[in-house]
């Protein structure tokens, strides 16, 4: 299977369907019982869960480019096959031509993320996606909250900057030294590009994919949404420059609430290493916390 050209995303079977009672039944009663009430089940559909229409969006990139394999969803579960038949038969109520999965039992999903070519990981289990992110695998866990807020055939991706589309080297100077300190090291640095973070790979791959859309036709479109203000800006435009990637948006914040921006923008999904700046957007906009760089060090 090729995977060079082509834009695969891995989403774990929580993400993709509302399995909070199927959680609860495993915490409070244990894994036999978790798999008698998927058994018992199977031929219910699951509802669609927190990044379901996120995943609809991707996979109908394909229609619109006449390529039916351009963009791919590949399911990676913690479940058995045996409990995860529930998880394939909603998939094909739904409709959605997802083909490829991989149920690990319980163990690290990540191990088959680049075997199947995957750019991106969304998952609602912690741990799975800090263990891809210190592979150097994008990787997001996606919090319950607002669904899509654009009903159309756009779709939007947001992305916080540091520790996200760009290293986490910036911001430590930011945490360790201060404001001051940070706004007057950017400016000694605004000609040296900083070092990719773990999305840069993801965002190079959307932009490959615009660019097979001719002038006016991408429903794909991109934003930075970062708290960064002039003249911490330079250093950004420049790096992203020498990258060759470009961005639809770029939004300077100088470290105003980023929700209504986003609610603006109409993001379909927003990226950010922040937990609390996660929450605050997953009201308004489906958000994926990355749990990566010196803020989440502590954690």
């Amino acid at each position: 299977m090729d995977v060079v050209n082509r834009l695969v995303v891995a989403i774990s079977s929580s993400a993709l369907f509302d399995l909070k009672a199927s959680d609860r039944v495993y915490r409070e009663e244990g894994v036999a019982a978790y798999a008698r009430y998927q058994i018992a089940r199977e031929d219910e559909p699951l509802a669609p869960g927190d990044a379901f229409h996120l995943v609809k969006k991707l996979l109908a990139i394909n229609t619109r480019l006449g390529q039916p394999e351009r963009v791919e969803v590949i399911l990676l579960s913690r479940n058995t096959a045996d409990t995860g038949l529930r998880v394939f038969n909603s998939i094909e109520h739904h409709r959605l031509p997802i083909k490829r999965a991989a149920f690990t039992g319980g163990g690290q999903p990540y191990k088959y993320m680049r075997p199947f070519g995957c750019q991106l990981f969304l998952s609602t289990h912690q741990q799975d996606v800090i263990d891809a992110l210190d592979r150097g695998m994008a990787a997001a866990s996606i919090l319950s909250g607002a669904t899509s807020a654009a009903d159309n055939d756009e779709l939007r991706f947001a992305f916080d900057g540091d520790a996200v589309l760009f290293s986490d080297q910036a911001e430590r100077v930011y945490q360790k030294k201060g404001l001051e300190e940070f706004i007057a090291s950017e400016k000694r640095s605004a000609n040296e590009p900083l070092h990719g973070g773990p999305f840069k790979p993801f965002l190079a791959a959307l932009q490959a994919l615009q660019e097979e859309f001719g002038p006016g036709t991408c429903p794909v479109r991109t934003a930075l949404v970062t708290a960064r203000s002039v003249p911490a800006h330079e250093r950004v435009v420049k790096t992203l420059r020498s990258w060759g990637i470009r961005l639809n948006e770029s939004l300077f914040l100088g470290g105003m609430q980023k929700s209504e921006f986003l609610r603006a923008y109409q993001a379909d999904v927003f990226f950010d290493d922040q937990a609390e700046h996660c929450r605050l957007a997953s009201d308004v906009v489906p958000t994926g916390h990355v749990p990566h760089g010196i803020i989440n060090e502590s954690d």
